[in-house]
């Protein structure tokens, strides 16, 4: 496998970034409508400082993975913080770096805006993506509550 290149989203990558979005939302067994798939890939690629933002790592032109994330303010931390909202890649690039590249590549795009925090969460039986967190990452103690709809 060549190693793969770590960048920003383009129009061109639409139809691959679908599938490989796609591929996420079943692991975490979501499904959402069309419109949302168009409505966040026009935000992907909109420019707004407030994001969404979204990299991809690219092959030779095939996609083996996307992260997405974004910068918000944080009461503790003036400067604000980086979420890494979105990261997968496709099962014959596990095991191989991508997910560490691009992972480090947020890593730099904060850096580069000035905002050195980053976080994200995961699902508690998400084993193989842990052990990589682990690695990359720094295990809280915090326990996620979301509204109920």
């Amino acid at each position: 496998m060549t190693p793969p290149r770590i960048r920003p989203i383009t129009q061109a990558d639409h139809d691959q970034w679908r599938a490989l979005w796609r591929g996420y939302l079943t692991y975490y067994e979501t499904e959402l409508p069309d419109s949302v798939f168009d409505d966040t890939f026009a935000r992907l690629l909109s420019g707004d400082p407030h994001g969404p933002f979204g990299m991809v790592a690219d092959a030779d032109g095939t996609l083996l993975g996307l992260v997405h994330y974004l910068f918000h303010a944080h009461t503790w931390h003036p400067a604000g913080i980086c979420y890494l909202q979105d990261l997968f890649t496709t099962p014959e690039a596990r095991g191989r770096g991508v997910a560490r590249a691009l992972i480090h590549a947020v890593y730099d795009r904060a850096d580069a805006a000035g905002v050195p925090r980053v976080y994200w969460t995961t699902q508690d039986f998400n084993a193989t993506a842990r052990r990589l967190y682990d690695q990359v990452g720094t295990l809280t103690p915090f326990i996620k509550y979301t509204r109920p709809l």
